[in-house]
């Protein structure tokens, strides 16, 4: 079994949290230069009705899919790779990155005062097999006054970030409660990724 992996994302949390697990991993990233280009937008939009959980998980797939396809194309060596997505969801309510500072604002305006679900899917590919996993976890924001939330927008912390928060960041001073996985709430949950690094041959 290889002693490296590729991570295809872009999320630097996600390389640091596989530090910390002591897996010595590349990144796998679409559209670097020369190489063919992909719509990240497409894979992310979501299909009418769909529930959040299967919207994590089938984005998560088909995020593999291309970086299968990336690795092959670009005839690097033979690792596995693994691919995560997160999202926020209240309800049917899914939220994603937000698109500026005033769709952050609208966000936390929503989650303020409320408890949300925090979904992060995980999925590893070596050779022709397949391991997949979901991370459920539950935040609770304190009640928000639009003078907090136009503060923490104004960091840029927000930006970039499902929900429109980091929890490893200044978030952590608005957040009452959570339960689950504080490494899935950052997006890459470490105990079910061990497992199924695991079930890949390797060991931790």
């Amino acid at each position: 079994m290889s002693e490296l992996i590729y991570l295809a994302s872009q999320s630097p949390r996600r390389s640091q949290l596989l530090d910390q697990l002591g897996v010595r991993h590349t990144l796998l990233l679409p559209n670097v230069e020369g190489d063919a280009p992909e719509d990240a937008e497409a894979i992310e939009a979501a299909l009418p009705g769909e529930a959040p959980a299967n919207y994590v998980e089938r984005v998560t797939a088909l995020k593999l899919d291309a970086a299968v396809l990336r690795q092959a194309r670009r005839g690097l060596p033979a690792a596995p790779i693994l691919c995560a997505d997160t999202t926020v969801t209240m309800g049917a309510t899914l939220y994603g990155k937000p698109a500026d500072a005033q769709d952050a604002r609208r966000i936390l305006a929503e989650l303020s005062g409320r408890t949300h679900r925090v979904l992060t899917a995980i999925a590893l590919q070596a050779g022709a097999q397949r391991w997949a996993a979901l991370s459920v976890s539950h935040v609770t924001f304190a009640e928000l006054s639009p003078e907090q939330i136009a503060a923490y927008v104004d960091t840029g912390e927000p930006l970039g970030k499902a929900g429109a928060y980091g929890i490893q960041g200044r978030a952590a001073a608005l957040i009452t409660h959570l339960s689950g996985s504080y490494s899935g709430i950052m997006g890459l949950p470490l105990y079910e990724t061990a497992q199924l690094l695991r079930a890949a041959g390797f060991a931790l």
